[in-house]
């Protein structure tokens, strides 16, 4: 490589792809009628909205290293690997939208505009082989190193965090994943005591408040070492902390956070049914009130940790008129035993019973997802979030905490990704092939440095969607949104990249990259599943008016 790429060209970049996206969001606004009619275009919604969601990834990685650049902390490898992304990410979005072009009523003048000889001429320069060969051998000298620059006390939390699940977590990764065992207790307690689930309630109800940024750290960190057996843990205790944070009573939110800061209460969230998935507003499940107290009856899926969880955040229908869709939804804290294993059965007094049983899955072992039926079992009336004036606002607050999970499932594919790189890098300098190791072979470089690069710009976007949220958490959430889509994207990409490179090796369970790819299967699924957070979420809300 004769001269790297610079941050000057990485502007030119991002203000070619700001340009064309800015187009084809105008034009897909009005083909749309401001968002409204994306059932009826949602191939070329959902180009636009993935293009939109590139272009602000590659913004967002030049920003954060222009930052790191003015405080003095970043390397010259950094801002190669920061301007390679940047080039990546424009020309996947540049590609995805060139086929749309007449859908978007839009001519090659429209893409020559944005992107004449010149600037074509700088996207290939700065995304050429030599840049990412010389990112990769980079990549292999380090191990694949995380070297994201960050503030002092942010780089005090990752430190810690990170120290705490190589020594804790990672030696007991692969057997919970083996076994399919269920989370020590252990790692709950520890978690507890260096105040992880805390990380984003509010002193007053005795968290840290640190911030999203410290908990995206946190919860990367903690995804490198076991997604399932650590990464996990402190997302559902974010969603419903939200949520009470949202609408809460004052009373409840003295009652529950403190409870859920310390640790005592380990918390499963309950939307899904098993015959309902993203269609949220058509749930069946439900609440009739009877004097003082709520009586559940009917199915849920897919509710991860339900078994060891104290508590459950449902959602269930408290109006038997389902036309009234959303409207009809409240959101209730459901107290239940800690179970272990993979089923259970709870009994109560009174003849309610809670059954749960957990589905088997080929990856996210660790948590286990259960499917949950309620029968005449009684919740307290003091435990419908908000009160009576949280009657019907269960969606609202359920959407509130589920931009938390978003954001946090970002922070948890970054995190999957790095692990992946790491392992990866150790692996290809250690493996001898045709005399030599096969980090010194070209396309070995190539694929390192493009993981790498791929790597940094879901990482710019998921810190860049933390900060935000601790601006405006309203504000920011369909930001949070975009880097969940990326992000988890990014980790399947990488996962199956880094097996690859292991060889048939990679198919053994012996190595961990065959559970960071089982793992990684599942990102693009929960918390949104990929498809309707491209149309319902990321591009509604960037084409509404």
């Amino acid at each position: 490589m004769t001269t790297s790429p610079n941050l000057e060209e990485a502007r030119q970049l991002c203000a070619a792809a700001d340009a064309l996206v800015a187009r084809a969001l105008e034009r897909a606004r009005d083909i749309t009628d401001g968002g409204r009619g994306i059932d009826d275009h949602q191939v070329l919604a959902q180009r636009v909205a993935y293009a939109a969601t590139e272009a602000r990834a590659a913004r967002d990685t030049l920003d954060a290293i222009v930052t790191a650049r003015g405080e003095g902390s970043a390397t010259e490898m950094l801002e190669t690997t920061a301007v390679a992304a940047v080039a990546g990410l424009t020309a996947s979005l540049r590609q995805r939208l060139e086929p749309a072009l007449e859908d978007l009523g839009l001519d090659e003048a429209a893409l020559e505009e944005a992107f004449p000889a010149e600037t074509r001429a700088l996207l290939r320069r700065a995304g050429r082989e030599s840049v990412l060969r010389a990112i990769g051998r980079h990549v292999a000298e380090t191990r694949g190193r995380n070297e994201w620059p960050l503030d002092e006390i942010s780089q005090q939390v990752r430190a810690a965090v990170r120290d705490f699940a190589d020594k804790e977590v990672a030696p007991e990764a692969e057997r919970i994943h083996r076994n399919d065992e269920l989370v020590p207790e252990r790692f709950i307690t520890s978690m507890a005591e260096l105040g992880y689930f805390g990380l984003a309630i509010p002193e007053a109800y005795g968290g840290s408040e640190l911030g999203n940024l410290a908990m995206i750290l946190s919860t990367e960190e903690l995804s490198r070492a076991s997604l399932a057996a650590a990464g996990s843990l402190i997302t559902r205790p974010e969603i419903l902390t939200k949520a009470l944070i949202q609408g809460g009573t004052e009373a409840q939110k003295q009652h529950w956070l403190p409870r859920i800061a310390s640790g005592e209460l380990m918390v499963g969230i309950a939307v899904t049914e098993p015959d309902i998935g993203s269609d949220v507003a058509s749930l069946k499940c439900r609440a009739e009130k009877r004097g003082d107290t709520w009586i559940l009856n009917g199915p849920k899926s897919w509710c991860t940790f339900a078994g060891r969880a104290n508590v459950l955040a449902v959602l269930l229908r408290t109006d038997p008129d389902v036309a009234k869709g959303a409207k009809g939804l409240s959101l209730f804290i459901v107290p239940k035993d800690a179970f272990d294993g993979h089923d259970f059965e709870m009994k109560q007094e009174a003849g309610g019973r809670l059954v749960g049983k957990a589905d088997a899955t080929p990856g996210y072992r660790g948590m286990h997802s259960f499917t949950l039926n309620f029968e005449n079992f009684a919740v307290p009336a003091e435990n419908l979030v908000g009160g009576e004036a949280g009657l019907g606002r269960g969606f609202y607050l359920q959407m509130a905490g589920f931009a938390a999970g978003r954001l946090q499932t970002g922070g948890r594919a970054c995190g999957l990704a790095q692990a992946a790189l790491e392992k990866t890098a150790e692996y290809v300098v250690d493996r001898i092939q045709f005399g030599r190791p096969i980090s010194e072979f070209q396309l070995t470089q190539f694929t390192l440095g493009r993981m790498a690069a791929l790597l940094a710009g879901a990482r710019a976007i998921t810190y860049a969607a933390a900060v935000a949220m601790d601006e405006d958490e309203r504000a920011a959430a369909p930001l949070a949104a975009q880097a969940k889509l990326l992000a988890c994207d990014v980790a399947v990409e990488i996962t199956q990249l880094g097996q690859l490179m292991h060889g048939g090796w990679g198919y053994a369970e012996e190595y961990p990259i065959s559970r960071y790819v089982v793992d990684a299967q599942v990102l693009p699924i929960f918390e949104g599943v990929k498809p309707i957070l491209e149309l319902k979420v990321v591009a509604r809300s960037l084409l509404a008016r």
